[in-house]
């Protein structure tokens, strides 16, 4: 319908750390089959627009510098777990010059947007990004199965988490420490040494 510029994506979320199984026109953010989710919690689930299993018309950036406009809708089963999500994404790179060159002629015009929030409608929405995050943290660590016995192994599954913004959501640390058997203090500590490594990657390169 939106030609190739068009996008769309669908991730099975069961499998969190591979969840990309279908792709169309992927050239347009160069996802693959394999792949794991990026924008899922960041971008969605701590939007203040996300409501009713849904965002739709966020941006982000490719690493190709592309702008990305993108729509996303979480899939339930039966018993009303989120196991999946179609992402829809758009390369709006040729209508924002457009929009530049509108705006060169047009100086004057300026779009004034307004939004209001219901209360109720935001604690509703809290508890429901809430409950997704839980699954995809028992998702996660599931799927590892009896391979997160070792120290080095729940590091990597926390950085992990960490990458896709698990630890950005409110009790996450709380309970990723309960499901791998470990202490509060030693998820801090492991994420504070991840992020010493990283900073310390980044710096070398």
């Amino acid at each position: 319908m939106f030609g190739p510029n068009c996008e769309v994506i669908i991730h099975d979320l069961t499998t969190p750390e591979s969840s990309v199984t279908y792709t169309f026109n992927n050239h347009v953010t160069g996802r693959k089959v394999g792949q794991s989710f990026d924008h899922l919690i960041k971008k969605v689930l701590l939007s203040n627009d996300f409501k009713d299993d849904y965002l739709a018309g966020y941006e982000f950036q490719t690493a190709d510098n592309k702008t990305i406009k993108a729509s996303t809708i979480l899939i339930r089963s039966d018993d009303l777990k989120v196991i999946g999500a179609l992402c829809i994404n758009y390369d709006v790179n040729l209508l924002l010059d457009l929009k530049t060159m509108i705006d060169t002629l047009l100086p004057n015009i300026h779009a004034n947007k307004h939004t209001s929030h219901d209360m109720t409608n935001q604690e509703e929405n809290i508890g429901n990004v809430e409950e997704i995050t839980d699954q995809l943290i028992d998702q996660i660590i599931s799927n590892r199965g009896n391979r997160l016995v070792k120290r080095q192994e729940k590091m990597e599954v926390i950085s992990f988490m960490d990458e896709k913004g698990i630890f950005l959501m409110k009790g996450a640390v709380d309970k990723v420490a309960t499901k791998l058997n470990i202490s509060k203090v030693t998820v801090y500590s492991y994420l504070d040494e991840i992020k010493k490594a990283n900073k310390k990657v980044s710096t070398n390169s």
